[in-house]
């Protein structure tokens, strides 16, 4: 069964502050370089309202060999301090592609250990075979399947959202 034959998520559902939910059995692929460079059904999900959910993946289901540290970081409220990734094959590289929390705040531990990528800095990402489509804005890295709604936050005009 594909995300698009699960019921219809509306992210407006989604809790706030955020939720880390498993995705049990839910084949979840990144695709840079015609290399696949992650592939698991360990992923879980943030949910977050007003946001398409974020896959992390256990790093030790990513060819972590191609990640450099990108020399960025962030701060999320909830989460902690995020770590930025620039993903490289052969002469290809895409800054700043994935991050992680080496460490989370507590209510978050589970993300430790685990990577999430921009679906719109790879060459594709995918739950279940549908290609996902990326989060609108350069901040926010959703992934956007047939099986969620929105509207979403990340477009012009959403940033107050």
């Amino acid at each position: 069964m594909t995300e698009t034959e699960h019921a219809q998520e509306s992210v407006w559902d989604y809790p706030r502050p955020p939720a880390v939910r498993a995705a049990p059995g839910r084949l979840v692929e990144v695709w840079f370089g015609e290399r696949l460079v992650a592939s698991t059904r360990q992923a879980v999900r943030v949910l977050e309202t007003s946001h398409p959910p974020v896959y992390y993946l256990p790093a030790a289901d990513v060819a972590t060999e191609l990640l450099t540290p990108a020399g960025a970081v962030s701060h999320c409220e909830w989460k902690g301090q995020a770590r930025y990734w620039d993903l490289v094959v052969g002469a290809r590289r895409a800054a700043q592609s994935a991050w992680s929390y080496p460490e989370p705040l507590p209510a978050y531990r589970e993300l430790r250990g685990m990577l999430a990528f921009y679906p719109g800095r790879v060459d594709r990402c995918t739950v279940d075979g549908e290609t996902v489509r990326a989060q609108e804005g350069g901040f926010y890295g959703g992934w956007i399947t047939g099986g969620i709604t929105g509207p979403f936050k990340g477009g012009p005009g959403t940033s107050a959202w």
